[in-house]
């Protein structure tokens, strides 16, 4: 199969995004959820790490360029629709969120009001030279 034909069953949205979940191949445990664009699912198919679509940034990033916590890929699965990617990633370092936490979904809702049920592993300014 070639790479056009793996892209041309993705579904990218209006932006010319496509939703990216990574999950730990081994626990199955949800990282983080991000966007991909074309070039994002291509670079992470030749080199075998997680790249995404910075919205914020409007450019490519390769997760763990600045942090070296890189993601891994194991597998690579497409949802039903064809508009989510699901990847299994070994996440180097053990912190996939920018907060230098395990993973994104750190706050848990409870008797209204948002709880942190995750402790910070790292703090992010020893991460990142610029945080």
């Amino acid at each position: 199969m070639t790479e056009s034909t793996v892209l041309s069953a993705l579904r990218f949205n209006e932006a010319g995004l496509i939703a990216a979940i990574a999950v730990d191949h081994q626990t199955e445990s949800v990282l983080m959820m991000a966007w991909m664009n074309a070039l994002a699912v291509e670079r992470s198919l030749e080199t075998g790490h997680a790249h995404y679509y910075s919205r914020s940034r409007q450019a490519l990033w390769h997760k763990g360029e600045q942090s070296g916590h890189f993601q891994e890929i194991k597998s690579l699965h497409l949802d039903c629709d064809g508009d989510v990617l699901l990847l299994k990633v070994e996440q180097v370092g053990g912190i996939a969120c920018h907060t230098g936490r395990a993973h994104c979904f750190y706050r848990q809702y409870q008797d209204g009001e948002w709880i942190e049920t995750a402790p910070m592993i790292k703090d992010p300014a020893e991460i990142y030279s610029d945080a």
